[in-house]
């Protein structure tokens, strides 16, 4: 039982921002420790262009050798057609992935600089290649910057359900919202994603945080005030921009999805995520990186009193 959907983004989202190559049977291992352990959604690779992005250039052969779990949703990010086409072509031969997502930037100067198109060209992209990809894969529509933009600041929360809109046209039920350099406050959060929920019944918001600014948890607690369910989280709070393309200062990472994790079981909120072995598959990603991550319960242990929750403490939690 659960009641939260994490997606574990180490292998994608984390690794875009490491420069050295991490071997192809590392990352396939840590796929597949991330659903031993219970994660229902993996960010297993992206079909970048190698040339922009090295670290995926062995999306097809990690996908390849990929051991699968039943009821786990393998996510490839996809930044255009010819990204699509490699997804289905891998697909058809019977090791794709079954989730993709489909990318665009809130900001004009954003998708310039990340996506090298105007916002417009990008939405003629992922309007092909969500024709391309429907019936096909379970399609993720992503929202960049749809907080703030590191180049333009504020963005209009009018545009961003404007997106949001564009997606649900082309037959996408999950938008995820991006927090993408860590400019978003609690009440920018709760505002944003009721409004999301309250004017497309039909849409599951998906929330994409970073840490930059040490207020992942607290923005991701309003999400889960305003209702969101679905969240993307990376062990050891790894990540951010693609290690050539830099738009971000400081710790640019994902929210630490140990750090997370700990925090909804503490507030009685079920991840379904098997606790025993958190930690060590914790301890397992930053060895492999080979340095200490961004984690303060790998230091600290998980919260010592996780198991003194009575039902009638929990019960009015347990329903978000």
């Amino acid at each position: 039982m659960r009641d939260v959907i994490l997606c574990e983004c180490f292998a994608r989202d984390g690794l875009q921002h490491e420069p050295d190559f991490l071997p192809t049977q590392i990352k396939r291992q840590l796929v597949e420790r991330f659903a031993q352990i219970g994660f229902q959604r993996i960010e297993a690779t992206s079909y970048s262009n190698p040339a922009v992005i090295p670290q995926f250039s062995d999306a097809s052969a990690l996908l390849a050798t990929l051991q699968r779990r039943a009821g786990v949703f393998y996510k490839a990010t996809c930044a255009n057609v010819r990204a699509v086409e490699r997804a289905a072509s891998d697909l058809a031969a019977g090791h794709g992935a079954n989730e993709i997502s489909l990318l665009v930037s809130a900001s004009e100067s954003h998708s310039l600089k990340n996506l090298k198109r105007s916002r417009e060209d990008q939405w003629l992209n992922i309007e092909q290649m969500a024709d391309k990809a429907l019936n096909r894969f379970r399609l993720i529509g992503t929202i960049s910057v749809a907080f703030g933009c590191p180049f333009e600041g504020r963005v209009s929360e009018a545009a961003v359900l404007a997106d949001v809109e564009r997606f649900a046209r082309r037959g996408v039920k999950f938008v995820t919202l991006g927090d993408t350099t860590g400019v978003a406050t609690p009440q920018s959060t709760r505002r944003l994603f009721s409004a999301v929920l309250a004017t497309f019944p039909e849409i599951t918001p998906i929330a994409h945080f970073h840490d930059t600014r040490a207020t992942g948890l607290v923005n991701y607690v309003a999400a889960l005030e305003a209702g969101v369910t679905h969240y993307d989280c990376a062990f050891g709070g790894v990540g951010g921009h693609p290690a050539k393309v830099k738009y971000g200062g400081g710790h640019t990472g994902n929210v630490s999805t140990e750090d997370w994790i700990n925090l909804l079981e503490s507030m009685g909120v079920r991840t379904g995520i098997d606790l025993d072995r958190l930690l060590d598959v914790a301890a397992e990603c930053e060895a492999a990186l080979g340095r200490e991550l961004h984690s303060r319960v790998l230091r600290s242990g998980l919260n010592p009193l996780l198991n003194t929750h009575s039902p009638q403490a929990t019960s009015s939690e347990e329903e978000v």
